[in-house]
């Protein structure tokens, strides 16, 4: 699994090929009926079999990277540590070791280290943004109701 620090952003040439090589492979996924497709490679002539949901994943990969981000592809139950999950929610690790001891995010224990799942932490980070985004909701509509906005 590549680290925080490992991963870099898509150069300008890469940025360029995933640009025009997006909408060719979501062209390709629309006419894909079955679980498995069979591709070529053009500089072997190697043909091989790949799941279509692999062909998927490389779809948002390509989106990803033509819009310059960078990429990480970790197993689900992938288990991280409390250092690599701190990253991941851009917080602290005191902070979350908090979080954790609250039981916000469920971790096991290994030896004297504390183990996150992956998945576990993704899904944190999902439900923090969609409160930030209640909280806003309901800052402006405290303010609507107040006159706030009024010139």
């Amino acid at each position: 699994m590549n680290t925080i620090e490992q991963r870099r952003k898509p150069s300008k040439s890469e940025q360029r090929v995933a640009r025009q090589s997006y909408p060719a492979v979501l062209s390709i996924l629309s006419h894909i009926n079955g679980e498995e497709t069979e591709i070529e490679i053009e500089e072997s002539k190697e043909r091989i079999k790949i799941p279509s949901r692999a062909l998927e994943f490389l779809s948002d990969i390509l989106k990803a990277m033509s819009e310059g981000k960078p990429i990480s592809i970790v197993p689900i139950a992938t288990e991280v540590t409390t250092q690599k999950a701190a990253e991941i929610l851009g917080c602290s690790r005191p902070y979350l070791i908090k979080l954790l001891e609250e039981g916000l995010i469920q971790f096991v224990k290994v030896g004297k280290h504390r183990r996150i799942k992956f998945e576990d932490v993704v899904s944190y980070k999902e439900k923090m943004k969609k409160d930030q985004k209640q909280n806003l909701i309901d800052i402006m509509t405290f303010d609507e109701e107040n006159g706030l906005y009024d010139s």
